[in-house]
């Protein structure tokens, strides 16, 4: 069994599969359109969490991550900044900031396609949990809203009902997210070659190769070419390709972008 340690956080009853299946869903830019941890950002600067220019800084991630997908540096970035910011909130702020964060930012961005994917298995009987870099907070919330299974995501550790601006284990991404899939199943006893992955990232390789049935949704350009190269289902829910999906990656950065900063103009302001 693998050592990584995981969270797996289950929001709904579900009896065990008897044929061992389940599918697992990534969240960002496959679940969702960008990147949830930049909403959760968002939401911590009109708490005054923290400063205009840290602020612009998850704008300037999110921006590349809609425009050119996952990079492991920026997650790495991203992470490092949402600890140091982190510390000293309570477990209790950042559930109900959880909550506003799906209700005004999530739910609109949800991707249909991939949401009636995930209600298909759960209508035959299969689990479904989502597999996230996200913090595990967050991703239950998301899982719940959605009536989905449960969630294994990235955890932060907490004393005396805080958080210490360190991780429990390691942030739930790339060959983690194998890890913490792979120990689920050995403890739930699942057929890891009778399940479903579902991502958009190259970074995610190790879990869709430890699965049955892997499908790339809305896949960056080297999850694109290793699907086909490897008769992987794809899936794309954005409008159009090349140019149109540009066009409106474009649109859609740029819109979030203008509301974000006329949004931190009026708190500066007051």
């Amino acid at each position: 069994m693998p050592e990584e340690k995981y969270v797996a956080v289950a929001t709904r009853p579900a009896p065990p599969s008897p044929r061992g299946e389940a599918a697992f869903f990534d969240v960002d830019n496959t679940l969702m359109k960008g990147a949830s941890l930049f909403h959760v950002a968002r939401k911590m600067y009109e708490r005054k969490a923290f400063t205009l220019r840290q602020a612009s800084g998850f704008a300037w991630k999110q921006f590349k991550f809609v425009m050119r997908g996952e990079n492991l540096s920026d997650v790495h970035a991203v992470r490092d900044s949402a600890l140091v910011l982190a510390a000293g909130i309570t477990v209790a702020d950042i559930k109900a900031l959880g909550e506003e964060v799906y209700d005004e930012m999530i739910a609109s961005r949800i991707w249909p396609g991939t949401k009636a994917l995930a209600e298909q298995h759960l209508r035959v009987g299969r689990r479904v949990w989502l597999v996230t870099a996200t913090p595990i907070e967050v991703a239950t919330v998301i899982s719940t809203r959605l009536g989905l299974t449960g969630a294994l995501g990235t955890v932060g550790e907490v004393e005396e009902g805080a958080y210490t601006g360190r991780l429990v284990g390691e942030i739930l991404h790339g060959s983690a997210k194998a890890s913490a899939v792979e120990a689920m199943a050995e403890s739930e006893g699942l057929n890891l070659k009778r399940c479903w992955a579902y991502s958009d990232s190259y970074n995610d390789i190790p879990l869709l190769t430890l699965v049955g049935h892997p499908v790339a949704i809305n896949p960056d350009a080297r999850l694109r070419k290793h699907a086909r190269d490897h008769n992987w289902p794809v899936y794309d829910f954005r409008s159009g390709r090349r140019a149109a999906t540009l066009g409106l990656k474009a649109a859609t950065v740029g819109g979030a972008v203008y509301g974000l900063w006329k949004g931190f103009a009026r708190l500066r302001g007051r």
